[in-house]
């Protein structure tokens, strides 16, 4: 993470990174507690999580089958959605924008701090993505 920031939301301060290609947040509360907040919030859009993707458990399972005894993570998983209202308009302004779909929202456990995230997106019509995903982020944050 090469910056870290303070995020003021309606009143609540939450530490926000701004990685390289990534925003992360942290969460003040425990894996479990986290990733229940990270699906209702997408839920609580009306958005259908497609997919989550148990990133951590496989990193760990298979480090040993690739020659390292790194643990990067102790718990990451990563829920993937998509809008059908909001991938059209992005990829009617510009088709190619399907190489951003469906979006992702992580959830990870690294030395006892849990944090939430997800990938920047360009500027232009993707920046409206990014917009629900913070704000996804935003309200499993509890802001």
């Amino acid at each position: 993470m090469k910056q870290f920031l303070l995020a003021t939301c309606m009143g609540a301060i939450s530490a926000m990174a701004q990685a390289e290609g990534s925003t992360v947040y942290e969460f003040d509360g425990s894996f479990d507690d986290a990733t229940f907040s990270v699906e209702s919030a997408i839920i609580g859009q009306g958005l259908v999580i497609d997919y989550v993707s148990h990133t951590g458990e496989m990193l760990n399972r298979t480090g040993s089958d690739v020659g390292s005894d790194v643990e990067l993570f102790t718990n990451a998983d990563i829920f993937v959605f998509c809008s059908a209202s909001l991938s059209r308009e992005v990829m009617e302004a510009d088709p190619m924008n399907i190489a951003f779909c469906p979006y992702g929202i992580f959830v990870a456990e690294r030395g006892g701090d849990v944090m939430i995230g997800y990938r920047n997106y360009p500027a232009g019509e993707m920046q409206k993505v990014q917009a629900l995903l913070d704000e996804i982020v935003r309200e499993a944050l509890g802001e």
